[in-house]
């Protein structure tokens, strides 16, 4: 992988990464203040929601530091090799969390007229989507795992040749 692709992904992590930071610091304490207005038979919506909300930024917080990690892995030209194997599912186990946790909140929206039925719909609609991208991840790390069996096997294949000559 070329060095450009390399910095450019590092620079999107990094403005994700303080992006997530702001929102964690600045936008959940005043939408935790917003809710402090909610009619009281919606009170008990506040903090669940402001909870869901600050786990699903850190897993994908984590999700970012994997990927950091993944992308440190390539440039040095290590990444087929089992230590990979450890980010991948790390990074499975994030968005499996962040399903869960958008599963939860739309459990947490669906009694009473909180929001209307069609809302908790999309909420269920994007934890299936999460678990698909979870999905697609694990068919990746399989992908990996054949790249370090075979680049495993072509090392042993080298030494074995080279005992020849």
């Amino acid at each position: 992988m070329g060095k450009l692709p390399v910095l450019a992904l590092r620079v999107v992590l990094v403005m994700l990464l303080a992006g997530s930071v702001f929102v964690q610091t600045v936008m959940v304490p005043l939408l935790a203040s917003d809710l402090e207005g909610l009619r009281p038979e919606y009170a008990y919506l506040r903090a669940p929601f402001l909870l869901i909300m600050v786990l699903g930024v850190v897993t994908a917080q984590v999700v970012l530091v994997c990927v950091w990690r993944l992308v440190t892995m390539v440039r040095r030209g290590t990444v087929f090799s089992h230590a990979a194997f450890r980010y991948v599912h790390i990074v499975v186990g994030a968005f499996v969390a962040a399903a869960l946790l958008v599963f939860a909140l739309g459990f947490v929206l669906a009694p009473g007229e909180a929001v209307a039925p069609g809302v908790v719909l999309l909420v269920g609609g994007a934890g299936v989507a999460i678990l698909g991208v979870a999905l697609v991840v694990l068919v990746l790390r399989m992908l990996l795992a054949q790249a370090v069996a075979r680049d495993v096997e072509a090392a042993r294949m080298r030494a074995e040749l080279e005992e020849v000559i």
